[in-house]
């Protein structure tokens, strides 16, 4: 006699979370994420179906394989992925599972996923996230991003957290955790703006540092005397 777990009807789909890497695509036209272990190398959506890493036929999730998305129930259980050295950069996703899922006591493995909200951590130097910016990492076809505040992004390839979440799409939201900025942003009511704004003079300072080297340099590329 084989036991069969109990089939689960919910009114409304399971919430769940999970910490994964933010991505942009070599041309700058799409953005995602990566996971931070198993299936790490396939980027996904907003919006996005599971499939085997594995290469096998059934689909996922498969109850004799562990493929499929992973979540754990616990916000605060995700956040302290987060403390990792190599999770570091990584932000916290809040999920909508949809689709064949399997519940375990952690949190759930399943088909189909909504990302509904990122959390972006602060700047590796500890202050708040404008921006996410160049890691020095990727996929193919992919460029990892990290959190970076406006004064660390020094020309790197970036976008803003309003900015990536218009190119996620799907009515994503993309935040930057708590700090003295964040909260002043908030208070004014208008913290993509002010985002926005301070992602641009940090961009604006750097042009203008280039063009006082060469300035210096001259016409000919010689240093002026």
């Amino acid at each position: 006699m084989r036991l069969r777990l109990p089939e689960e009807r919910p009114t409304e789909p399971p919430t769940g979370y999970k910490i994964a890497h933010p991505v942009l695509s070599h041309d700058g036209t799409r953005a995602g994420f990566t996971g931070v272990s198993l299936g790490g190398a396939l980027p996904y959506g907003v919006l996005a179906d599971a499939s085997c890493v594995y290469g096998l036929g059934h689909r996922a999730p498969h109850r004799r394989c562990d493929c499929g998305f992973h979540c754990v129930h616990d916000r605060t259980a995700a956040e302290a992925l987060l403390c990792t050295a190599e999770h570091r950069a990584a932000v916290l996703l809040e999920i909508t599972v949809l689709g064949r899922y399997l519940r375990y006591e952690l949190g759930f493995r399943y088909a189909r996923q909504r990302v509904r909200a990122a959390t972006v951590g602060p700047c590796g130097c500890g202050a708040v996230a404008v921006a996410l910016a160049d890691a020095g990492w990727g996929r193919p076809g992919w460029l990892g991003l990290a959190p970076s505040c406006a004064g660390c992004l020094r020309g790197r390839t970036s976008v803003s957290l309003a900015g990536f979440a218009r190119l996620a799409g799907e009515g994503l939201r993309v935040v930057a955790g708590k700090g003295a900025a964040v909260a002043s942003a908030e208070a004014l009511g208008v913290p993509e703006l002010a985002a926005e704004a301070a992602l641009l003079q940090a961009r604006l300072d750097w042009f203008q540092s280039q063009l006082a080297r060469l300035g210096e340099r001259g016409p000919g590329g010689e240093r002026q005397g």
